[in-house]
């Protein structure tokens, strides 16, 4: 990557790869906290309920993520899912945007799909995004208008020029998921949204190839940035959890709206998504996601 530079709002240049630079050096050690974890140990507290789970490992990997950032940019903002303060909303200034460890419940259970997820927003756009498995030890990253890539060196999608087309929502696997939220109008459009996509066209449904879910909104992006996954839809996330997958999908061909029909313009903090992977033209992109957005039902509200 070449040191390539932008401009934050004030006008002011920003080295992105500096920055990319360093949320990888961050990423690494924050995997070191979280697989060095004990199993066995009784480290949870609940966040909402049995499905919203909050460790210790939460709060040490982003006070370490918190304090080294704020060492190197005291002028930047700080936004990450342990200290957030409804009082101080995300803004236009230069912000890290940061989830210590996205996909909790898989980490608790030792399920391997959890991540330490670190993104900058820039007015408000996503602008650098470094995503890592510390249990499988694979990285992503990407900077905005310069590509994402698998492990530093592969460049997303991995297919590259031999994507194939998208050919409907038959023809696709996709990512959904449940949330912690289990009750309310939220939960009905999900619960008959699944249905809907899921049940077999003879009797009235979309019947997709697969589902599947991950329970990491992040690496969720990431899927779908690689190709090995060609669509993502959830309501519910919020900035820290998409931000950094966000410019690695974007960067790799991938487009992001708004998870409810009509809105193809997606805001960091909008908690709705829906993520389409690339594809050789961008008509077949629209086409899935507007066929995805007539199998919704109902509307998320969030």
């Amino acid at each position: 990557m070449s040191a390539e530079t932008s401009m934050d709002s004030n006008n002011n240049p920003l080295n992105l790869n500096e920055i990319c630079e360093t949320l990888i050096e961050l990423a690494f050690k924050a995997g070191a906290i979280i697989t060095g974890a004990l199993p066995g140990t009784d480290t949870t507290g609940s966040k909402k309920n049995s499905a919203d789970l909050v460790t210790e490992y939460d709060r040490a990997v982003e006070e370490m993520i918190r304090i080294a950032l704020q060492e190197k940019y005291p002028d930047f903002k700080f936004y990450g899912e342990e200290t957030y303060d409804p009082a101080h909303p995300l803004t236009d200034a230069p912000t890290f945007v940061i989830d210590p460890i996205d996909g909790t419940v898989n980490f608790v259970h030792g399920f391997p799909h959890a991540c330490v997820s670190l993104g900058f927003a820039v007015n408000r756009v996503p602008t650098v995004g470094v995503v890592f498995n510390p249990f499988t030890e694979t990285l992503y990253s990407g900077i905005r208008g310069q590509g994402a890539f698998l492990n530093r060196s592969t460049r997303l999608p991995l297919k590259g020029a031999n994507l194939e087309p998208l050919t409907g929502l038959q023809n696709a696997l996709i990512s959904v998921e449940w949330g912690s939220e289990r009750s309310g109008k939220n939960w009905e459009t999900k619960i008959r949204t699944f249905e809907r996509i899921g049940r077999d066209r003879k009797d009235g449904g979309v019947m997709v190839r697969a589902l599947r879910s991950i329970g990491s909104a992040a690496l969720n992006l990431c899927a779908v940035a690689a190709g090995t996954l060609d669509l993502y839809w959830e309501g519910g996330p919020w900035a820290w959890d998409v931000c950094a997958g966000w410019v690695i999908l974007e960067e790799a061909g991938g487009i992001i709206v708004d998870g409810n029909p009509g809105d193809w313009e997606a805001r960091i903090d909008g908690r709705k998504y829906l993520a389409v992977r690339a594809a050789p033209n961008k008509d077949g992109q629209k086409e899935l996601i507007e066929e995805f957005w007539d199998s919704i039902q109902g509307r998320l509200e969030y």
